[in-house]
């Protein structure tokens, strides 16, 4: 979906307003000013017979009248044509100058000249009025074209000017994250929406940050108080174990001995997260991520014999990155385990480095992974698994302080795992 600014769409919003009443007002504009110029014409011509009428000309003869028709072209006294009163009338008269036919107006008016009567006929030619017309509508046109064009400058300048607050809140907002100890600063503004929003946000922000770190400082706690009573718990039951048990006992110190170990090793994992939080690793140095594999190949190969998964590596290019050590081993661990934990008997695993890219595919279940929430805390791929939750969760953490980018993807039933350093 693509979203619009806020001040582009209002503008569009004004545009369209404008050039609507602009397409209706132009030809309105138009046909006024012909209605006016025609209506100007007519009084002219009637106010050329009043003249005529209120001059001396009731001593005119007949050679008079044709001296007046002589040296007034646009002007005849002619025979009386029968007409009672004065009429104006529209026509098309051929032009002999422009060799076509023009738009005039003529008034055919009842005079008396030595006591008979005549009809006088005067012409006025409408083509002037259409290009001065044509020039006013242009004119017209022009300016409008001119006051929208400074109107939309000016508010652009000007919203931007206005806005400018809200932009820079929505910003900071964009660029804030809770973990960090970096809370907004909004600038001043005197606009009365845009504070209150400012002050709402700050409002919320402090409370949702605090809430935040005591729930981060309960977790660490919690994690450190845990860690002495584990201890103590897991030497009992290796004390247990050593024991001289039926096979009822020592099914249940088995049984045990595994709830324990997953309580350690979610202690452990909440403690790693605290201190990744707390930005506990600082330190960064070069590590050689083909090295790492070389040297903890075995390892995962013999956690793969008990479900017989094939491990095969492909490593391209040689890839080394700037970080700290122990999360990149972190890292790397979790996405070895989680490829093992997760794969099916008899499935396979493949590791890709190319260019700047560690890839992990393997098989496992058979449809896709929910992308949106694999790597929330305490997000399981399987409800039943003996893992906690954690493990993708801290790639996820890790990825996030370095730069580093994790994704997820599902092609051909296999599950891949990529890491962009």
């Amino acid at each position: 979906m693509n979203n619009k600014k806020l001040l582009r769409k209002t503008t569009n919003s004004f545009l369209l307003y404008a050039v609507i009443i602009l397409l209706i007002a132009a030809p309105v504009f138009y046909y006024i000013c012909q209605w006016l110029y025609v209506y100007e014409t007519d009084e002219v011509l009637l106010f050329h017979k009043g003249a005529f009428v209120n001059e001396s000309h009731n001593n005119y003869t007949a050679n008079d009248i044709a001296a007046w028709n002589k040296y007034n072209p646009n002007i005849s006294i002619v025979k009386d044509m029968g007409v009672t009163k004065d009429s104006i009338v529209g026509k098309m008269i051929f032009e002999a100058l422009a060799n076509e036919k023009e738009p005039f107006r003529i008034l055919y008016a009842p005079v008396d000249i030595n006591g008979k009567r005549y009809t006088y006929i005067e012409k006025r030619n409408l083509v002037e009025m259409e290009g001065m017309v044509f020039s006013v509508a242009v004119m017209f046109l022009f300016i409008i074209i001119i006051l929208l064009t400074g109107i939309i400058w000016i508010s652009k300048r000007s919203a931007k000017i206005i806005w400018k607050p809200f932009y820079n809140t929505l910003s900071q907002i964009e660029d804030f994250e809770i973990d960090k100890n970096n809370p907004p600063h909004f600038i001043p503004t005197d606009i009365d929406e845009f504070a209150r929003l400012n002050k709402s946000l700050e409002s919320l922000i402090e409370k949702n940050t605090a809430i935040y770190k005591s729930q981060r400082e309960f977790v660490e706690n919690a994690a450190h108080e845990l860690q002495t009573p584990l201890a103590l718990f897991q030497t009992k039951i290796d004390i247990l174990q050593q024991l001289e048990l039926n096979e009822e006992q020592s099914t249940l110190v088995g049984s045990l001995n595994k709830d324990v170990s997953r309580l350690n090793r979610l202690n452990k994992n909440l403690l790693l997260l605290s201190k990744i939080d707390n930005e506990s690793y600082l330190e960064k140095n070069t590590i050689s991520l083909n090295e790492y594999f070389e040297k903890h190949l075995d390892f995962f190969t013999e956690q793969a014999k008990a479900k017989n998964l094939t491990i095969q590596t492909d490593f391209k290019d040689t890839l080394s990155v700037q970080g700290n050590a122990a999360l990149a081993e972190v890292l790397l661990n979790n996405l070895f385990l989680n490829a093992i934990r997760h794969n099916k008997k008899n499935g396979r695993i493949e590791i890709q480095i190319e260019k700047n890219t560690v890839r992990f595919t393997n098989t496992g279940q058979e449809t896709a992974l929910a992308a949106e929430n694999i790597f929330n805390r305490f997000s399981k791929v399987n409800p039943s698994s003996q893992g906690n939750g954690l493990g993708l969760a801290i790639i996820k953490k890790i990825c996030e302080i370095n730069h580093w980018e994790i994704h997820y993807f599902f092609n051909d039933n296999l599950h891949i795992f990529e890491v962009k350093f």
